[in-house]
């Protein structure tokens, strides 16, 4: 798990210190950040101090519209749980007090550059502290986004994972990692892949060298990260190993406790790999829209038959 501090907030939200400058390496543990409306007011059964606490246009106006003593009260019930950091985004007007108690409690106090809809930076907010706060694990393999699917392409080293991740940006598809993909577990249902910063774009071909895949062709080529939901393990090929079963039976792989269906496809010289991963990706994608083609395939032959017997 990354470590994420206040700095590290106000530096990609380009947000103005008012106060605490010298607290902003205090880290961030929550992922979720809260908004004190009825701390204010006195309740606090369920005050989650150890979150970003945001003050928005309805509780910077509540504030101003208290007496100077009563508004003391208040704001020093608050603050002495020692929250992370208060971010206003209101705007700064009147905020003399507050920098006061901040500075005296040793509270970083930041403010958006310009005031913003409360909704709208809460959730931005709340999905970087997500993603940077979430559980992660490192995997060696290749991750692509297919037809809008992310894809894991795992294999022994020199299977040809490389090749037809290659063979898959030429059609048009996108490369988010290749070597070291790391896994973010954003929810019990939701495995995030995305790069580890120093391969970002690049892809590494056997007899080739590196390639940045951007340069080559384009901006589509790349993807910061995808959404995982289908792993495949590519193997050399086995004779007689694989069957022509109308539909295969989908096996899963744990990652942090969230099962990813996977399947095995079999690399021999001719075959057209990358195909088979459209394939799979396509055909997975209609089963999670309750289509199956081995299903349809049956009631037609099904039908045929009691056509058949009726004419006798």
């Amino acid at each position: 798990m990354k470590k994420v501090t206040v700095e590290d907030l106000a530096q990609k939200f380009s947000l103005k210190v008012l106060a605490g400058e010298s607290q902003l390496q205090k880290p961030i543990t929550q992922s979720r950040v809260h908004r004190p409306g009825l701390e204010f007011v006195g309740y606090f059964d369920f005050f989650p101090t150890e979150r970003v606490q945001i003050l928005g246009k309805k509780e910077v106006t509540y504030l101003h519209k208290l007496s100077k003593e009563e508004r003391k009260i208040r704001i020093g019930n608050v603050v002495r749980y020692h929250p992370p950091c208060f971010i206003v985004t209101a705007g700064e007007d009147g905020l003399t007090y507050l920098i006061h108690h901040c500075t005296e409690q040793g509270i970083p106090l930041l403010v958006t550059n310009v005031p913003e809809d409360t909704s709208d930076f809460i959730s931005k907010l709340d999905t970087y502290l997500v993603k940077e706060l979430a559980p992660e694990m490192t995997v060696h393999g290749i991750c692509m986004n297919v037809s809008g699917m992310g894809i894991l392409l795992r294999g022994a080293s020199g299977v040809g994972k490389s090749e037809t991740a290659h063979t898959l940006i030429r059609r048009g598809h996108r490369l988010v990692s290749d070597d070291i993909v790391v896994l973010k577990k954003l929810s019990p249902q939701t495995i995030l892949g995305t790069h580890e910063g120093n391969n970002k774009e690049f892809l590494a071909l056997r007899s080739i060298g590196l390639l940045n895949v951007v340069r080559m062709y384009g901006r589509r080529a790349f993807q910061e990260e995808t959404r995982i939901a289908l792993d495949i393990h590519l193997t050399k090929w086995e004779k007689d190993a694989l069957n022509n079963d109308l539909e295969q039976e989908f096996h899963y792989i744990d990652y942090m406790g969230v099962k990813i269906p996977s399947i095995e496809i079999q690399l021999q010289p001719g075959r057209d790999v990358a195909g088979l991963i459209e394939a799979a990706a396509n055909n997975w994608y209609l089963k999670q829209q309750g289509y199956s083609a081995a299903e349809e395939f049956i009631s037609r032959i099904e039908a045929d038959m009691n056509n058949s017997g009726n004419k006798y």
